[in-house]
């Protein structure tokens, strides 16, 4: 198991991983086609962004990815782990990579959206919902989360 940054060339790899992940959840066809964009990493993000994959034997298994708010601040942008993987303890590998990556980078606070079905994941881990926004499904609120470190 190795963790690294994502290159450029690979972002059809992290785009269709978003994608498995996200179905997982059991959401409509429908609606997955309505978030395809929205679940797509292109190149430019991978360059803009910091991006680090997870990997078994060369097979991206996991991702996640981050930007900078403020001085401060930082926003997780995307956690996702390949549906085979999901309840095997990479996402908490992944985030104890990421905290290590911001805390040395003298941020204190992060901010993100999670899906409502990752909401237990994160509050498990120590954040806090402190607000939630309405998605394009009707009376469908994502959380909005915050971790003070």
């Amino acid at each position: 198991m190795k963790i690294a940054p994502v290159l450029p060339s690979e972002s059809s790899l992290i785009s269709a991983l978003c994608f498995r992940s996200k179905a997982y959840w059991g959401y409509s066809e429908e609606q997955m086609e309505k978030w395809r964009n929205e679940l797509r990493c292109s190149s430019e993000y991978i360059l803009k962004n910091k991006v680090y994959k997870l990997t078994i034997e060369d097979r991206i298994i996991a991702f996640y990815s981050y930007y900078f708010l403020d001085t401060r601040s930082v926003f997780m942008d995307n956690l996702f782990v390949d549906p085979d993987f999901i309840g095997k303890g990479l996402g908490k590998i992944l985030m104890d990579d990421f905290l290590i990556k911001i805390m040395s980078a003298g941020k204190n606070r992060i901010l993100l959206h999670a899906d409502p079905n990752a909401e237990a994941f994160y509050l498990k881990r120590g954040f806090t919902t402190i607000g939630q926004e309405p998605t394009s499904i009707p009376g469908r609120f994502m959380p909005i989360m915050e971790l003070q470190l």
